[in-house]
């Protein structure tokens, strides 16, 4: 089984594993990206601890669930945004203004869309979660 989008994947087994009031979940296979986005939730406290599991393939990420996601998923397309375009993406993706984040990979690293207009930067939309 090929998987298309690995970190679509992590995110819908985050959400289901929250739906279901599990204390943790398992993300396999395990990737940078992914890492960054889970070390970004756990800045925003969306999720507690996470550990990398190496077991010789393609390694397995083991979460601790906190129980603060209400949805979360990826964006697709992934839409440029310029530093002051977040406020039309926040209005699509996020359900009301200060609620929620938009995660953003930039040319300084992957960051919430609030780090990123504070730094006055723009980059591409990568996940949201509130």
């Amino acid at each position: 089984m090929s998987l298309m989008d690995p970190l679509a994947d992590a995110l819908t087994n985050i959400r289901n594993n929250e739906l279901q009031v599990k204390d943790s979940c398992v993300i396999s296979p395990a990737s940078k990206l992914i890492g960054e986005v889970l070390s970004t939730m756990q800045k925003e406290n969306y999720i507690g601890n996470f550990e990398y599991i190496d077991d010789n393939r393609a390694g397995q990420f083991k979460v601790e669930l906190e129980g603060n996601i209400n949805k979360c998923g990826v964006i697709k397309p992934r839409h440029a945004v310029k530093k002051d375009e977040f406020e039309k993406f926040e209005k699509r993706y996020l359900p009301a203004k200060n609620f929620g984040i938009l995660i953003v990979t930039t040319p300084e690293g992957i960051m919430t869309h609030y780090e990123a207009k504070e730094r006055g930067i723009g980059g591409r939309l990568l996940a949201y979660m509130y």
